[in-house]
């Protein structure tokens, strides 16, 4: 027996036809059974996405129990995983959520609403989306790993991973529509190593492909090198993961053991 763990990550382009972004997500889901994944994590806005942001979103925004989780959890009943992506759930008003949930065969087992909303590189994404609670973590496990969930530029705040990690994750899985521009690549790469880096932990992240998002869907080890990624196509890329990885690491750098300061939330500005 061994306790490494095959996880993947799935990078493709999802439209506002819901069917079609289900079907894509079922066909790259058994692709990455096939090469032996226990967990597949898909793009930001999976279930339904329009750019720019239009009156639409709300119109197709579910709640948590509705058609587009339990037709995920069907997915990941049929393949033996577990299936993560990004949901447009109903939010209190007008606006929606940036949800990414998580399944299984038992359904839902933890969702995460993005908690810093994409207002920058004039975009404007809290005029249509309402932002989650920072103190709202969920936590799930498969073996010996235990899972936490971000979103997109939620990764350039190191305090989010900081604080999954201070509840236990050993793996942060980062569902993301990186909108490409001017050294945004860079951006992109270098965080997603850096997140790793500074919290001693596995960081795998699945985005759209171009011409709208960067694609370079990545999974990164402990010491902050990648170990599979997708590149600017539609498909899967498959990494073997392991807590031992992450207890030797621990060992040669302590950081988290030494470090002097704790994260807090606080209000929005």
């Amino acid at each position: 027996m061994t306790d490494e763990m095959p996880i993947a990550v799935a990078q493709f382009a999802p439209t506002a036809d819901r069917r079609r972004n289900l079907e894509e997500i079922d066909r790259l889901v058994a692709r990455a059974a096939s090469r032996g994944a226990r967990l597949v994590l898909f793009p930001e806005y999976s279930s339904y996405f329009v750019n720019p942001f239009d009156e639409t979103l709300a119109a197709h925004a579910e709640e948590l129990n509705g058609p587009f989780v339990t037709e995920l959890t069907a997915i990941a009943t049929r393949h033996g995983v577990h299936v993560v992506a990004g949901l447009l759930e109903r939010g209190d008003g007008k606006r929606v959520r940036n949800t990414v949930v998580a399944v299984d065969a038992t359904g839902l087992v933890a969702h995460y609403r993005k908690v810093h909303l994409y207002d920058a590189f004039g975009q404007r994404e809290s005029d249509w989306v309402e932002a989650g609670d920072p103190g709202a973590v969920q936590l799930f496990r498969i073996g010996r790993l235990t899972f936490a969930i971000m979103t997109c530029y939620d990764l350039r705040f190191p305090e989010v991973p900081r604080t999954l990690v201070d509840a236990g994750a050993d793996v942060v899985l980062v569902a993301a529509e990186w909108v490409r521009g001017p050294l945004k690549e860079h951006h992109w790469s270098t965080l997603l190593l850096a997140r790793a880096i500074e919290n001693t932990i596995y960081v795998a992240a699945a985005d759209h492909p171009p011409p709208l998002g960067v694609g370079h869907s990545t999974i990164v080890d402990p010491q902050g090198v990648p170990i599979a990624s997708v590149g600017t196509t539609t498909d899967v890329a498959v990494a073997w993961i392991s807590p031992d990885a992450i207890d030797h690491v621990r060992r040669v750098n302590p950081a988290l053991e030494v470090r002097r300061f704790a994260v807090a939330p606080r209000e929005a500005p």
